[in-house]
């Protein structure tokens, strides 16, 4: 199994303990903050864990990559498009299942497109209107759109350059 990020946690490790060392209850005081932090962390953790391995059990790489694989096209942007307009909770809680995917044959393109489409949400949508106006509303979210859409072929453009 491959650690990522453990030379960070080692050095995390021991800038605590020189803290410690030197001044013992800022040390403390930044541990009780860190430990607030992943008690509220931990449970999107565990849940994004628990939908990772339920894909994983229910869908094989093969069946999802031949949606968002090499030969996607279209049909490949739409998902990505709609799984980003429908994807909620923080953004880094992505990035683990988003390589994961990656490592199986993820297009960069539909990365950077559902990252992109991200920016709407769903839930927002009636205040949003409320707030400027259905016009305003429908403007945006279709440069949006064009933009994730764009974002994705930028991405396409610069992965055959290298």
């Amino acid at each position: 199994m491959k650690f990522k990020g453990i030379k960070f946690l080692i050095f995390v490790i021991i800038l605590y303990i020189v803290l410690l060392i030197m001044d013992n209850s800022n040390a403390l005081l930044a541990i009780q903050e860190s430990g607030k932090i992943i008690k509220k962390v931990a449970p999107i953790f565990i849940l994004i864990i628990i939908i990772t391995a339920l894909i994983n059990y229910f869908l094989k790489p093969k069946q999802i990559m031949k949606h968002f694989g090499k030969n996607s096209g279209v049909k490949g942007v739409f998902y990505a498009i709609v799984g980003g307009i429908f994807s909620h909770g923080p953004m880094y809680a992505w990035y683990g299942m988003l390589e994961d995917m990656r490592s199986h044959g993820l297009k960069d393109s539909l990365i950077a497109t559902f990252l992109y489409a991200r920016a709407i949400k769903l839930p927002l949508l009636p205040f949003m209107v409320d707030l400027f106006g259905w016009l305003f509303t429908i403007v945006i979210i279709v440069y949006i759109l064009i933009a994730a859409i764009t974002q994705g072929k930028i991405i396409d453009i610069l992965k055959k350059r290298t």
